[in-house]
């Protein structure tokens, strides 16, 4: 693989990466580097052998692992990784060491991606199947369609605190907020119209909701003996990725959220 530098683009972005390949490994310099340019040095070097890329000094560049396949395959992202990271994802592993912006796991299909901060608005858009973990607070629309389909069943775990629309119009998979790792907390677990339009899946907070912060089509329960069996592994997982302790996350009791209707709307259409 070359290692090039080349000129300037509108002043400021360097053309193609710095890119350094190691065995299996390979490191890529994303300093002032366009993201199109970077995305296709990640391509490069997977096309090359490599099963680990190192990106270093990113700065809100888009698309990482967008379209990538491979379960093998591996992004550690050194920055701040920019919108819709791991769209369309189908199977490898992204790390951000740091925060990351909004759409992260866009119709994301299988994979699992870790972030060490926060991360913004509309996480998990249409995700069809993997795993999201973000170890601090998330914005606005968090985990909206979600859906799953058989044996591929979306999962997103999130440490802070969230905003409005949690949930929003849900249709399949898990989604867990913990309220544990943030930056408010003096604020609510979560804004309002929580669930709003869900018609499928599950989400568990940890803590207490009133039901006024809720959409009229989702019930609230208290998360019982088999709920706890199938979302404690999820949490053992979650808390191994950042070095948290299981005991106490599981401290505080679990309030379930599920869909009361699986057609909220239905009554909103005319059909001939």
């Amino acid at each position: 693989m070359t290692t090039t530098t080349t000129g300037p683009i509108e002043g400021y972005l360097r053309i193609d990466p710095e890119v350094r390949l190691e065995g299996d490994v390979a490191t890529i310099d994303a300093k002032s580097v366009y993201y199109k340019n970077m995305n296709e040095a990640i391509r490069g070097a997977f096309a090359e052998g490599a099963k680990k890329v190192v990106l270093e000094n990113v700065n809100g560049q888009r698309y990482i692992g967008t379209g990538i396949k491979g379960k093998d395959l591996r992004i550690d992202v050194h920055g701040c990784a920019g919108q819709d990271m791991a769209m369309f994802m189908d199977g490898p592993t992204v790390e951000v060491f740091g925060n990351a912006q909004d759409g992260v796991g866009n119709t994301m299909n299988a994979g699992k991606v870790i972030i060490h901060g926060d991360a913004g608005d509309v996480l998990g858009y249409g995700m069809r199947g993997g795993k999201v973990f973000v170890r601090g607070d998330v914005g606005y629309r968090v985990g909206i369609h979600m859906k799953a389909y058989e044996d591929n069943v979306p999962i997103m775990v999130c440490g802070g605190k969230a905003r409005d629309f949690f949930g929003e119009y849900m249709a399949g998979g898990m989604l867990v907020l913990l309220g544990m790792n943030t930056r408010f907390p003096e604020g609510p677990l979560v804004g309002g119209y929580l669930g709003t339009g869900m018609h499928g899946g599950t989400i568990y907070l940890r803590g207490e909701v009133e039901p006024w912060q809720t959409g009229k089509e989702v019930g609230i329960f208290t998360a019982d003996e088999e709920d706890m069996k199938t979302l404690q592994p999820v949490l053992a997982e979650y808390c191994e990725a950042f070095d948290m302790d299981l005991d106490a996350v599981l401290a505080l009791p679990f309030t379930k959220l599920v869909p009361v209707s699986h057609r909220p709307y239905g009554k909103l259409y005319t059909y001939l």
